[in-house]
């Protein structure tokens, strides 16, 4: 009997090593940087930009520098004598009165007053008008980066109308007053929810002409799908499993048939996940299919450094200052 448990043992022992090898060697694999070089790609997406020239997209309005996703930022950014943004990136939910409003989180617990205001916690969009969300302060929490908290406290009338809560009509009207900007814009709703937002969006931005200069995301593989389906013709990027599929295509070199892929532009992390999807063989592999590469959200300068010389089309950054400076004061030094 103790020779079968010592057999039985060791076959454990053997299958965990085997196991434990088997599941190294996958992540050796989707880990691994690649030695391939850059491949400058010719293509007829004009969101894929030359090696060394990335666009600088400003995360959630710039919301390292600014309170995130308000007017307020969106003015800052196209005032600022430091930098110049090339993509607002940001995030709709659809209101209890189908009104897109602009929003990263499920509840505005965050970022506003609205735990205070409706004496409860997780107040979500969805439950609410667009006019009683107006009365919340969007920068009571935000912490400025000396450490100061310059709107914390405004309550009804002293609370300017650039922190309150704002529609994304009115952040278009707003910019294109002031630049011919590109967008990335992340539906939040997903569900039927997500479908009826989806059609609101599509009815702006045909109305502002906008399909052109507009990226539809949306983390929900359903709302991926009804955005393909039903607007073909509006611009977007791919959802978890779309990066998941073309990831897979690139690292086993298959060749991909026209129409395998549906959307513009991957809208991706880098290497701070399990996967690496930071290698210059992605990137190319993308690029050799008219699709833009676009890299959320880096904040580490050497991080920008390294994406923008293997040839990324976009950093998306909390801090779109630093990302500037980096693009275009070293191009001006090659110069």
């Amino acid at each position: 009997m103790a020779g079968i448990f010592r057999k039985a043992g060791k076959s454990a022992v053997i299958l965990f090593c085997f196991v434990l090898a088997a599941v190294g060697l996958v992540y050796f694999v989707v880990t691994r940087e690649t030695a391939e070089p850059v491949v400058a790609a010719v293509s007829k997406n004009p969101y894929i930009m030359p090696v060394g020239s990335p666009l600088v997209a400003a995360h959630r309005s710039g919301g390292g520098l600014f309170p995130e996703n308000t007017l307020n930022a969106f003015e800052r950014c196209v005032n600022s004598d430091d930098f110049r943004t090339d993509i607002f990136e940001f995030d709709l939910h659809l209101t209890k009165d189908d009104v897109l409003v602009v929003l990263h989180d499920g509840t505005l617990d965050r970022t506003s007053d609205a735990v205070e205001y409706f004496g409860k916690k997780d107040i979500r969009a969805s439950d609410y008008s667009f006019a009683e969300l107006r009365a919340l302060n969007m920068g009571e929490n935000y912490v400025a980066p000396d450490g100061s908290r310059p709107y914390a406290g405004l309550r009804g009338k002293d609370i300017p109308e650039n922190l309150r809560v704002v529609r994304v009509e009115e952040v278009f009207d707003f910019l294109e007053k002031h630049g011919k900007f590109s967008y990335i814009i992340d539906i939040k709703d997903g569900g039927e929810r997500g479908k009826r937002a989806t059609d609101v969006f599509y009815a702006i931005l045909s109305e502002k002409k906008l399909l052109g200069r507009v990226f539809a995301a949306s983390f929900h593989g359903e709302i991926n799908r009804y955005q393909h389906e039903a607007y073909p013709d509006m611009m977007r990027s791919a959802g978890p499993k779309e990066v998941l599929k073309i990831y897979l295509y690139s690292l086993f070199g298959i060749s991909a048939e026209p129409g395998t892929f549906t959307f513009d532009a991957l809208q991706i992390p880098d290497d701070s996940y399990v996967i690496n999807l930071a290698t210059t063989r992605f990137i190319n592999y993308a690029h050799k299919h008219d699709i833009a590469v676009q890299y959320w959200t880096i904040n580490d300068e050497e991080k920008m450094n390294s994406l923008k010389e293997k040839g990324a089309d976009a950093i998306i950054t909390d801090l779109p200052d630093v990302a500037y400076a980096l693009v275009h004061e070293q191009a001006a030094a090659k110069r």
